[in-house]
């Protein structure tokens, strides 16, 4: 199973189009979102994925919540307040916004700890579990973007620059 990784989208709706086609082109079987949607708008340029996305809301999401929870909600979206476990292809799956937010968790559970907010890429492996995030896609220079795509069933990750 592949699952497409974003963060920190901050509403570049150039970026966002441009991650949809990325993923779509990478026939990612579904997206988790890290947090930092920002505004309803975003969603609806990610409602032209062709597979369905869950995630979290991040600190820059607090003003526009009702929005966002309406458009996810319209677009068949799963967004939910940190921490968001998962259980998919057999690994156990938690979806921070802000890495801070791990110290309340006990990730020794998880196969797979998904975080943004920093803007910074971390690819972890310790004590078989992965810590993931793609890092930066919010901005204005190109080939400095990126998402991630995180094979479930293998733990390979591959960043997608554009």
């Amino acid at each position: 199973m592949k699952v497409g990784i974003v963060s920190d989208t901050h509403n570049n709706l150039k970026n966002c189009n441009k991650i949809v086609e990325l993923f779509n082109e990478a026939a990612v079987d579904r997206v988790i979102h890290t947090g930092d949607i920002t505004q309803a708008k975003t969603l609806e340029v990610f409602s032209h994925l062709e597979a369905p996305m869950w995630g979290v809301f991040g600190n820059n999401d607090i003003g526009e919540r009702e929005s966002l929870v309406n458009a996810a909600s319209g677009f068949g979206f799963e967004f939910f307040d940190p921490p968001l476990t998962l259980n998919w292809a057999g690994r156990h799956v938690v979806v921070v916004h802000d890495p801070l937010e791990l110290q309340m968790i006990d990730t020794k559970e998880f196969n797979v700890v998904l975080h943004g907010h920093t803007h910074r890429q971390v690819i972890s492996f310790e004590g078989g579990r992965l810590t993931f995030n793609p890092g930066e896609c919010a901005g204005f220079m190109t080939g400095y973007n990126a998402v991630g795509v995180l094979d479930l069933i293998t733990m390979d990750t591959t960043i997608l620059n554009f």
